[in-house]
């Protein structure tokens, strides 16, 4: 579900509501706390853009930014489907 484009992982995503999304978004917040890694959050409705990139490296993908991806792809059951994927 994730695409790398310009030293980000980006994912797309389209939820059934703006409560789902937002439930989503409340799920990646907490894992991001646990990583110590925070991604860039969009959040338009009941869409949701996360793009993450390590900083501390010069903004490049790194392998912390490739597990935070795979640890948001195991909460995300929610969504209605992956756009751009």
């Amino acid at each position: 579900m994730w695409n790398e484009t310009d030293d980000k992982l980006i994912c797309d995503l389209h939820f059934d509501s703006f409560v789902e999304a937002f439930s989503f978004l409340n799920e990646v917040a907490i894992l991001a706390e646990k990583f110590n890694h925070h991604p860039a959050i969009f959040n338009e409705y009941n869409r949701v853009r996360l793009e993450l990139t390590t900083h501390d490296a010069g903004h490049v993908v790194t392998e912390l930014d490739w597990k935070l991806a795979k640890a948001i792809d195991e909460i995300n059951s929610g969504a209605k489907e992956q756009i751009g994927s």
